[in-house]
């Protein structure tokens, strides 16, 4: 009988678990008597019916053949931090808490919907212990992935996960298959200077962010839960020689995919290219079923698809003033989702200098440059390719990235007029757009509440140029001398939307336009309580941010829609930057317009 390599790991853990290791799970406490099958959702003889909405994890199950079986294992078993070769994860088990852990959050739409679970398990010791990593489920092995990256422009080399731990894929119901992470759960060979640990501060935002875009329509990892412990983690947040205790936390995060653009350029970088081709084979095979494998041109084919989904992402992220903060290459995700939040931002303000990471000193991040990084991050994906393309796939591989800018401007553009709710084609849309961002600009406008304003305003209030107290986003775009020039444009295009009323106007305008988005400063309050175990703001928050473009009382009594407070302005967020890379701008164009000859970026500053 043949024995994949990394059965032979997963079965000497198995006997060897004991006090003080992550421990198999089952509804006894001991292990399940199941053999590991292609889908371990389905469980084998001698355990738990499946149902739909299982209450129990021993009903439950993962897999993690399919991500093992195709490719090699880092063949050291030990977890310490080392550089790792010829391999595409290792296996490393996640390292529970010592002190008490609470279950601070869950999302009900992903344990039911996605992970065919009962909400009322939450409330089972067995789902504690699953998602802080103090047990593992039948069927999982949990991997770290190697994967590497640009970070701030230059090359880092190995990073990999190093405080994250892949448990296992689940394949649902829907026929759904999804990959499952806890990220804050202990050290990997990639941990490299880190603890392997995430805090609270961190873990709040990550949780209700990934929800938060999930709801706003804009490809995202989703979150399931989020637990908090009492081990002391000490962090350095703003890295200047200031270290505060703090709580050490876990998400329970999904995604179809964790491969990132860093997943294919170590391989590169290593010369690794055989595996580069099985790693990039089982992604298309997986992930890219319009491709067909046997197509020669089949990398050009899914190197076309991650480019125009990537400026898709971008002009999403953009339509909601939201600003990743690390677009670095091992945070762009494959599969063109949102993935890796730390000190990400929405404005408030409207500033396309905007800047949420403060250790970005460069502005390399800013929100006005994000379709540039995109630009940046996809020709070191083609890098990464080239070694696989002959002469005339590289070619037509460096005209599709230069239809990049083509299909970002395109996009960019499509949503906007939406927000605005313009229907057709004009000539002028496009100015009208600019026009208005740069009175947002000059008056520092507040970018949701803008759009969102415009959407509950009557033409006939904007007409008379008669401004609501309650629209105070449009009181102050309404200080600017060209406002009542701009308002004239805009009802004049308006006008000409044929078959359209201002009622259908106004319904279509806040479909689109939030009333609601996670601002870092509701983000910070929810934070400060849950510090005290006071976990009620960071439900309300995932309460209101499931249903952002509807007005809720909870939220307006909280003062989510009213203009920021004063403090929010001084509140900062900063990751550490790369420390082996210099940073700079490569291979950036000059400015942020894309665009052919005659044709006007929105993003450019007038």
């Amino acid at each position: 009988m043949w024995w994949p390599p990394w059965l032979a790991a997963w079965l000497a853990w198995v006997c060897g678990a004991g006090a003080g290791r992550t421990a198999p799970l089952c509804a006894s406490g001991g292990l399940c008597p199941a053999a590991l099958g292609p889908n371990a959702s389905q469980p084998g003889p001698g355990r738990c019916p499946p149902r739909r909405g299982a209450t129990q994890l021993c009903a439950w199950a993962l897999s993690s053949g399919s991500l093992l079986d195709p490719f090699p294992i880092d063949v050291i078993q030990e977890n310490y931090v080392r550089n790792v070769r010829n391999c595409i994860f290792s296996i490393v088990y996640p390292t529970p808490f010592k002190s008490r852990v609470r279950l601070v959050a869950v999302s009900k739409e992903v344990l039911e919907d996605i992970l065919d679970l009962d909400i009322s398990i939450k409330g089972t010791s067995d789902f504690l212990h699953f998602v802080s990593g103090g047990k593992v489920v039948l069927g999982s092995v949990p991997l770290a992935h190697r994967y590497g990256g640009h970070q701030f422009g230059s090359w880092a080399g190995q990073l990999g996960d190093g405080r994250a731990h892949l448990i296992g894929v689940y394949t649902n119901r829907h026929g759904e298959r999804w990959e499952l992470q806890l990220k804050g759960s202990g050290k990997t060979p990639y941990s490299r200077n880190g603890d392997g640990r995430a805090v609270l501060r961190s873990s709040v935002r990550e949780f209700l962010c990934s929800e938060a875009m999930h709801y706003l329509g804009i490809p995202t990892s989703r979150a399931a839960s989020l637990v908090v412990s009492d081990d002391d983690v000490w962090r350095d947040q703003f890295y200047n020689g200031n270290i505060k205790k703090e709580r050490g936390a876990i998400v329970l995060r999904l995604a179809k995919s964790w491969f990132r653009i860093g997943s294919l350029e170590i391989l590169a970088h290593s010369g690794e290219l055989d595996l580069l081709r099985r790693l990039l084979d089982f992604i298309i095979q997986e992930h890219f079923p319009s491709i067909a494998m046997n197509d020669s041109n089949r990398y050009l084919e899914f190197f076309s698809t991650v480019v125009s989904e990537t400026a898709n992402l971008i002009a999403l992220w953009m339509s909601v003033g939201f600003a990743h903060g690390v677009c670095n290459t091992d945070n762009f995700s494959l599969l063109s989702i949102t993935i890796d939040y730390g000190p990400f931002g929405f404005m408030d303000s409207y500033d396309p200098n905007f800047v949420p990471n403060t250790s970005d000193d460069e502005s390399r991040y800013k929100i006005g440059n994000q379709a540039n990084v995109g630009l940046f991050n996809l020709s070191k994906l083609l890098q990464a390719l080239k070694p696989l393309l002959d002469p005339r796939q590289k070619q037509l591989a460096s005209q599709i990235l230069e239809g990049y800018g083509e299909h970002y401007y395109t996009r960019f553009t499509e949503l906007f007029k939406t927000k605005l709710g313009l229907l057709g084609e004009n000539k002028d849309d496009n100015y009208l757009i600019a026009f208005l961002l740069k009175l947002m600009e000059d008056t520092k406008a507040d970018f949701t509440m803008t759009f969102r304003q415009l959407s509950e305003i009557t033409e006939d209030q904007l007409k008379e140029l008669h401004i609501p107290e309650e629209f105070w986003a449009l009181q102050d775009l309404g200080k600017h001398k060209f406002f009542s020039e701009w308002v004239t444009m805009y009802l004049l295009r308006l006008s000409h939307n044929k078959g359209d009323s201002d009622t259908k106007r106004r319904t279509r305008m806040t479909t689109v336009n939030p009333r609601y988005i996670l601002r870092n400063w509701m983000a910070e309050s929810a934070v400060k309580k849950a510090n005290l175990n006071d976990f009620s703001e960071v439900h309300l928050l995932q309460k209101t941010l499931q249903h952002p473009f509807r007005r809720q009382q909870a939220a307006e009594t909280a003062g989510y829609s009213l203009r920021p407070p004063a403090w929010a302005k001084d509140l900062k967020l900063q990751v550490k930057k790369a420390s082996s890379a210099t940073v700079q701008n490569q291979n950036l164009p000059n400015g942020s317009c894309f665009t052919s000859a005659g044709k006007f970026c929105p993003l450019c500053s007038l």
